[in-house]
């Protein structure tokens, strides 16, 4: 790829150190936000008001070539739902990467930054016509299917796709499962294949999808096994099938003993040559984002409340709703850091209240020195609460920011307007490898 300035969208002032040494990424990463609170500091209250990202495009490099070391014989395509962003969209066609997308909008947005169509897997076994009809206008012939109906779509729409059939496949201990949802069973491939033959369209591999978060490389080896099992079935009924697509599910916490699992599978299963694909999402955009959020308020718990156990709570300006979807969805259990004051050479980068005279003291409030709070998003909602509890070694007030890392899955294109508050964030980039 062509590697950007270690800054991208930043203030004048951190843009004039670009030629500046950083020990490391993390180093990289605290001064852009650094930079961005300072700057807003200068700005509006309302300017203010929103989180940032930070987005490393040299964490995407490094990931990819995690994937190339790990699963070298694997070609990946990008599963846009995860991260939609187009500047992390054009870093991956820049690596050169294929794109698993799922909608209209989805294609349209890889097309226009000149991917090319071949490079797209409409990966969706249940389409719209209209979908179909823009694909084939489009020129992304490579798509997915799972049952009788859509083959017949298919053929009215698309007749001239190439397809993979979507089988069953479930990694109970996923953190989502799309078993229920997609793919065929093995006792139903055979009339699937046989269908497609008699409407004369082109069944050219096999595809699955484990779950979303997988954990279990036994659920990759069983779907690979199920797989070459369809396989031999195309290959009876006359097609020539030439890919399998092992779907995505991959996370950096379980990817270095999954893959030898998943390559020995596949070199036991399909010795023959094969062109492997796959659809990793989290993998190549979770790690490369870190959400900045400001606190806006401050509950803080009267002794007696305090003794019984309850928390002090602090209210940010992005919650469950916003790009925290993951904690009702996933279960994930957020750890954010706090913004250190001692990082900004001298002086206060976030102005804090002024402690009133009249405020009362320690011996009617719940003591500071725990510094344990439950942390909540800004919206009206009771369950909107990001984090149960967390404990700081300093206390928090309002105005300070939390540094919440990995934050680049299902964020962004997850956050809803609930409540009326805006979900548009804005996202800054440095670039870790150009330093």
């Amino acid at each position: 790829m062509s590697l950007l300035p270690p800054f991208r969208e930043l203030s004048d002032s951190i843009k004039s150190i670009q030629d500046s040494w950083f020990p490391c990424p993390e180093k990289l990463l605290d001064l852009a936000i650094e930079s961005h609170i300072a700057h807003l500091e200068e700005e509006s209250l309302l300017e203010r008001d929103d989180p940032f990202f930070i987005a490393d495009l040299g964490q995407v490099a490094r990931q990819h070539r995690a994937w190339k070391q790990g699963l070298p014989e694997v070609q990946p395509y990008y599963a846009v739902k995860c991260n939609s962003d187009p500047t992390l969209l054009k870093c991956l066609a820049d690596l050169g990467t294929g794109f698993d997308c799922a909608s209209v909008e989805e294609m349209r947005t890889v097309l226009s930054l000149g991917v090319n169509p071949s490079r797209i897997l409409f990966a969706n076994p249940c389409k719209s016509a209209a979908a179909m009809d823009f694909a084939r206008r489009a020129g992304v012939m490579l798509t997915t299917f799972d049952n009788i109906d859509e083959l017949e779509k298919i053929k009215v729409h698309i007749q001239d796709a190439a397809l993979l059939l979507r089988i069953h496949a479930n990694d109970d201990s996923a953190l989502i499962s799309f078993g229920e949802k997609f793919g065929a069973h093995l006792n139903i491939a055979e009339s699937l294949i046989s269908r497609a033959w008699n409407l004369q369209l082109n069944v050219v591999g096999i595809s699955f999808h484990v779950g979303t978060g997988a954990s279990n490389p036994q659920a990759f080896c069983q779907a690979i096994k199920d797989a070459r099992h369809v396989f031999g079935l195309a290959e009876r009924q006359g097609f020539n099938p030439a890919i399998l697509d092992i779907g995505g599910g991959f996370q950096d916490s379980h990817f270095s003993h999954m893959t030898p699992v998943v390559r020995a599978a596949i070199q036991n299963e399909f010795p023959s040559q094969v062109a492997v694909i796959a659809e990793p999402g989290r993998f190549y955009a979770r790690s490369a984002y870190t959400l900045v959020s400001q606190v806006i308020a401050r509950r803080r718990q009267l002794q007696k409340s305090a003794s019984m156990g309850a928390l002090n709570m602090l209210y940010q300006n992005d919650g469950v709703y916003g790009n925290f979807m993951n904690v009702i969805m996933e279960k994930e259990v957020m750890a954010p850091r706090l913004f250190s004051r001692e990082k900004s050479k001298g002086r206060p980068l976030v102005k804090t209240l002024k402690k009133p005279d009249n405020e009362r003291t320690t011996s009617t409030l719940s003591t500071p020195e725990s510094h344990r709070y439950s942390i909540w998003g800004p919206t009206c909602d009771s369950i909107d609460c990001v984090v149960r509890e967390m404990t700081f070694d300093r206390e928090v007030r309002v105005g300070d920011w939390l540094i919440y890392r990995n934050m680049g899955a299902y964020t962004l294109t997850t956050a809803t307007q609930f409540n009326g508050f805006n979900c548009s964030r804005k996202i800054l980039y440095v670039n870790s490898e150009s330093i």
